[in-house]
């Protein structure tokens, strides 16, 4: 009996309008014309996959539905797959937060958990729905190749939960716009062998 393997690539979206260096969180920013070439440059002419699954914000689902619709791929948005709440910096840049609280950046990065933005969802809530999430489509896509198309945040927390790392090492990874992460489960439920094939590669 031949083993299930199920394959799920995630890529981050491109730059959206305004530019990087910006916590958007749960804003709905689009992509901008430079996001819109790093998309398409990314997957290039590549459409191996049986299902795409999206944030529905439209920096990731407008491409989804783009590409979705030009390779005939079924699109799925999932309302857990949007990006960490980010609270009060939602919508502003690095500069703009030192520049209110001087250590807020640096306090926030050397532990995100105790020292979160005022009003942010917590990396525990955030955990459970992004987990949540994963575990719905690789059951829903077991067998399948999955293109996941979300945010930095999503990544970054999907590879805590598949290489057992801590919560608070998640912003220690670093997801470029575009890139794509590829993940590989063999086997089915609680005895699959779940392992990271590459990140912030291409395709």
């Amino acid at each position: 009996m031949t083993e299930t393997v199920t394959i799920v690539d995630l890529i981050r979206h491109g730059e959206p309008v305004g530019g990087g260096g910006r916590y958007r969180g749960h804003i709905d920013d689009p992509l901008s014309e430079k996001g819109w070439q790093q998309m398409r440059d990314a997957v290039a002419g590549h459409s191996p996959w049986n299902s795409i699954v999206s944030s529905p914000l439209s920096r990731c689902s407008a491409f989804a539905n783009e590409l979705g619709q030009k390779h005939d791929i079924p699109v799925a948005l999932d309302d857990r797959l949007k990006e960490i709440g980010f609270g009060g910096w939602e919508g502003k840049t690095k500069d703009q937060i030192s520049a209110e609280s001087p250590t807020a950046l640096s306090s926030f990065y050397d532990d995100p958990i105790r020292n979160r933005p005022p009003g942010a969802e917590t990396l525990d809530d955030f955990n459970s729905r992004i987990s949540e999430a994963w575990s719905g489509l690789t059951t829903q896509y077991s067998g399948q190749h999955v293109l996941l198309v979300g945010h930095a945040g999503v990544i970054r927390m999907t590879m805590l939960h598949v290489l057992n790392m801590p919560l608070s090492s998640m912003f220690r990874i670093y997801v470029p716009n575009a890139g794509v992460t590829r993940i590989r489960i063999d086997g089915v439920g609680d005895k699959a062998l779940t392992s990271l094939m590459f990140h912030a590669g291409t395709l």
